[in-house]
């Protein structure tokens, strides 16, 4: 470690103070790629159904930094044998470079353009960037290194544990921060008792059966989180919408339409040959600027999506218990009979489809599992001790929910069949 002539601090409304002791960790915060996250929101469109959920990557990626710091100090403190001092450097930095290569509104536009941010992180971990050059500066291979943890490869499983698993810096960080900016309640945990009771033991981090009853609390506050938060229907609507206009303009661009405005890496993008430097230059600010001005473009779907999205004019839903293909067809033909476009008018979702790890017990994979250690030094898997955790892990609850624009619904309600109508209580 090379320390910092004087400790650095973040004034943190989570965590109260985030501490950087390190000068390595100091000058990877100041780098253009990191300093980019404050661009990018933590929680992608859920600012327009929380509208205090403004916080960006960049104080989720220095919390998550702060927790893994606070861990290993602990271990550390305590002497414990299983932990392997050496990494202390490794850990902090995938810690707090774990999110760098997400996009603008995050899993939104990881789905319509069927990316995936961890493998941009480690593009931009091993890449041609400041990020790397301070890296390359501890050994030739620590970039691979932070990369390979990142990739969940790394040789070393406890390293990896701190910062991906069901009981990581990741997911407490993120509970504890979205919980306090979308003014809920259910992500508030005892993260200090939880992080007392963590132990490296075998290689991998475990929790002092002790400490079962705050993890039970975390792994409800989770639960409740991804189905009032994260799963939450008007969110769901506007990624629906964010992820047509992306749709749109693709194909707009592939028939050689003539935008009023284009910026690049926007071409980049639609022609899927974005590299590293290119990608650096997405943020939320240009893709809005882009979708300002496309809502004045000729293209009406185009125009009208994005007037919906900067507008918060988002869709409308109803729920169902279950969906029936040939129902979902009728939908579709009625829709057209009607002169709305059934191929943007009209989208089914089922919560388990988004991108979030539910916690599911009795995984065949030790790295997902949570394992409490008792006092006799036996290991055993959260769910076979706690009634808790085995009645909320991995149920699959939720109904579908079919969005539509409800002002032109209700202009073509003539046009709709009785059946039809009263499946949108028209």
């Amino acid at each position: 470690m090379n320390p910092l002539h004087e400790e650095k601090v973040f004034k943190d409304p989570v965590h109260n103070y985030i501490h950087v002791q390190d000068s390595t960790i100091w000058r990877l915060i100041n780098t253009t790629e990191f300093q980019r996250l404050r661009r990018i929101r933590q929680l992608g469109t859920s600012y327009l159904t929380f509208h205090g959920a403004e916080h960006s990557r960049f104080s989720h990626s220095l919390g998550v930094y702060e927790i893994t710091r606070r861990i290993i100090s602990q271990f550390e403190r305590s002497g414990y044998p299983d932990w392997p001092k050496e990494e202390r450097l490794l850990t902090l930095c995938a810690a707090l470079l774990h999110d760098l290569g997400h996009g603008p509104f995050s899993h939104s536009i990881e789905e319509a353009f069927h990316m995936n941010h961890e493998d941009w992180t480690r593009r931009i971990v091993t890449g041609d960037t400041e990020v790397n050059g301070i890296l390359s500066e501890i050994a030739p291979g620590f970039p691979d290194k932070v990369s390979s943890v990142i990739a969940k490869t790394y040789d070393k499983p406890i390293v990896v544990n701190l910062v991906s698993s069901p009981l990581d810096a990741d997911r407490m960080d993120y509970l504890l921060r979205d919980a306090y900016y979308t003014g809920v309640n259910y992500g508030t945990i005892d993260i200090d008792r939880i992080l007392r009771m963590l132990r490296p033991y075998q290689g991998r981090v475990v929790v002092k059966e002790s400490g079962m009853h705050a993890v039970e609390d975390y792994l409800m506050s989770r639960y409740q989180m991804y189905w009032q938060v994260y799963f939450h229907p008007v969110t769901r609507s506007s990624e629906i919408i964010l992820r047509q206009i992306f749709r749109r303009a693709k194909e707009l661009y592939q028939d050689a339409y003539s935008f009023g405005f284009m910026v690049e890496p926007l071409p980049q993008l639609f022609e899927d040959r974005l590299d590293v430097k290119d990608y650096l230059k997405l943020d939320e600010a240009l893709i809005q600027t882009a979708f300002l001005q496309w809502s004045y473009e000729d293209d009406r779907i185009l125009s009208e999506l994005c007037t919906r999205f900067m507008h918060r004019n988002l869709y409308k839903y109803v729920e169902m218990d279950s969906v029936d293909l040939e129902m979902i067809d009728e939908i579709r033909r009625e829709f057209e009979q009607a002169g709305m476009n059934p191929e943007y008018d009209l989208e089914i979702d089922f919560p388990t489809d988004l991108p979030y790890d539910v916690f599911r017990p009795g995984d065949e994979s030790s790295q997902k599992q949570i394992l409490l250690l008792d006092r006799q030094e036996h290991l055993r898997e959260i769910s076979e001790v706690s009634d808790i955790v085995r009645s909320i892990s991995g149920i699959h609850r939720g109904k579908y929910h079919l969005y539509y624009p409800e002002d032109k619904l209700e202009k073509a309600i003539t046009a709709l069949s009785p059946s039809i109508s009263r499946i949108f209580k028209l």
